[in-house]
């Protein structure tokens, strides 16, 4: 069982920048791909960026490549997701999610899904 659990959400304005964290509590943290998705109201779960075992690979959705950038510490089991130069369209509520297979962008294929964290980005 892996308890995955997101914080540094928050308010900020367009062209600002947050840094989400996802800290887990798995034994074997380095055996799980690991993956943020994004949901705003409305709209299914969408997939932003993922991360594999050691953080040798990194893989983006097209809208946020060259923005957010994906990073994974594994002596502190943690995952985070840097997010700058930040749209209002990049509003909605961040999952971090963790497969035992990596980079992949299917939200079926991830088994455990922290609580989210809500991220607002004002025009």
């Amino acid at each position: 069982q892996v308890q995955l659990v997101e914080s540094g959400g928050g308010l900020v304005q367009a062209g600002g920048s947050l840094r989400l964290s996802c800290a887990a509590s798995a034994r074997t943290f380095n055996s799980y791909g690991l993956a943020w998705f994004r949901q705003a109201p409305g709209k299914e779960r969408e997939f932003v960026a993922a991360i594999s075992f050691r953080g040798y690979s990194t893989y983006y959705a097209d809208s946020v490549k060259g923005r957010f950038t994906i990073s994974r510490d594994n002596a502190k089991n943690t995952v985070y997701l840097q997010m700058n130069s930040l749209k209002p369209e990049d509003t909605a509520v961040y999952y971090c999610a963790a497969a035992t297979v990596p980079l992949v962008t299917a939200p079926s294929e991830y088994d455990y899904w922290g609580q989210g964290t809500q991220v607002t980005v004002s025009s």
